[in-house]
């Protein structure tokens, strides 16, 4: 097992195109391919004994406490032996490669409340949460409590066992950490909105510009108590030189079916259909499977995720079962007005609008450590 870490320091500059053609290939470390990177594990950071003894401690002290987790700061559980760490990790994730895998927390001894509250803690110094959906989620599951594919308009993608196709969260930074594996399958999938970028520029430079326009997204599939059908956003940003990009194929193709909704052009289709081709080529993407204590934190910016079909095992107790935040970076990475669902997702101490809290919403770590049993 690699003992590497990540550069501690990943400045903006390393995340800027180096050249002021709007329309150049991105030449930083944001641009890579799976193949490459799976030849070494430069990309997971072991926690040593001290910082593992820390934040064991932590989330001792935050169950204890009982914090509401709208309101909880990161200072009010301060990092001393992973400080240096989770900065290195933020700046990657900002501004570096998009996405590190953190190993070494003991889930299988834990309790899934204290395994919650140690990465509730990290998630506080690594941005603010937001919540997930219309019932205020903080803390989401993915956990499959149904078999429907991802055919259906009802699925939800974090309660199937169905391949995953690639695309982006509702966040600047989505995290993810394993409390338990499935039987089989249920690889995580990445792969680099940059480098998707640079061939489309190669291939089709002619196509590149519309990815800077403004596509419709469909939100009802994505949340069944979603205010509105569909939210709109440009696939790619460039701002300040940081490129970022923003992107899922099936939720701007199912966004047709909405009255009102502008239909895609032919060149929109094309380089859909261009992406979507090159995003898959063997070599582009690449896989990780995760073990009990893994935290996966990556850029929503930066990288498409994807999951392969998995099956669990018949036990509940036994079901894979991920963990998952939603991060806001505070601002730290820029991106053009209304980029992503940046316009549209809900901060964590307050529901929309000022409307009244979900009668279902769950705020403290023990009740928000277990899944909701919806399909």
């Amino acid at each position: 097992m690699s003992q590497a870490r990540p550069h501690a320091i990943c400045h903006r500059e390393e995340a800027t195109l180096s050249v002021t053609t709007t329309f150049a290939p991105v030449l930083t470390r944001a641009a890579w391919r799976g193949d490459e990177l799976s030849t070494g594990q430069d990309w997971i950071y072991e926690l040593d004994g001290a910082q593992l003894a820390e934040l064991e401690a932590l989330g001792a002290r935050f169950m204890a406490e009982d914090p509401d987790l709208r309101t909880v700061q990161a200072e009010d559980y301060p990092l001393v032996a992973c400080a240096e760490a989770c900065e290195a990790w933020r700046q990657e994730v900002d501004f570096g490669r998009g996405f590190v895998l953190v190993r070494g927390l003991r889930a299988e001894l834990y309790s899934d409340a204290l395994s919650s509250a140690i990465y509730y803690i990290l998630g506080l110094h690594m941005g603010d949460p937001i919540r997930q959906n219309e019932m205020g989620d903080l803390i989401d599951h993915v956990y499959a409590t149904s078999d429907k594919t991802m055919d259906d308009p009802t699925a939800l993608s974090s309660k199937v066992r169905d391949k995953l196709v690639y695309h982006s969260d509702s966040s600047d930074i989505v995290a993810l950490m394993c409390l338990r594996g499935a039987k089989e399958g249920g690889a995580s999938c990445l792969v680099s909105g940059a480098q998707i970028y640079n061939e489309i520029l190669a291939r089709r430079p002619d196509l590149a510009p519309l990815l800077f326009e403004p596509f419709h997204w469909d939100w009802r599939r994505q949340d069944h108590e979603a205010p509105a059908d569909t939210y709109t956003s440009p696939i790619v940003s460039i701002e300040e030189g940081v490129f970022s990009m923003y992107a899922g194929s099936l939720y701007i193709l199912t966004a047709q079916e909405y009255p009102g909704v502008p239909q895609l052009t032919d060149d929109q289709i094309e380089v859909l259909r261009l992406f979507d081709e090159i995003t898959y080529e063997p070599g582009m993407a690449i896989e990780m499977d995760f073990r009990p204590g893994d935290i996966q934190w990556l850029s929503n910016y930066a990288a498409l995720h994807a999951r392969t079909t998995f099956w669990d095992w018949p036990e509940p107790q036994r079901k894979r079962h991920l963990l998952r935040l939603w991060l806001s970076s505070k601002g730290v990475r820029p991106v053009v007005p209304g980029f992503g669902k940046n316009g549209v997702v809900q901060h964590r101490a307050a529901p929309r609008d000022g409307a009244a809290e979900h009668p279902d919403a769950c705020f403290h770590v023990r009740g928000a450590a277990v899944p909701r049993l919806i399909s």
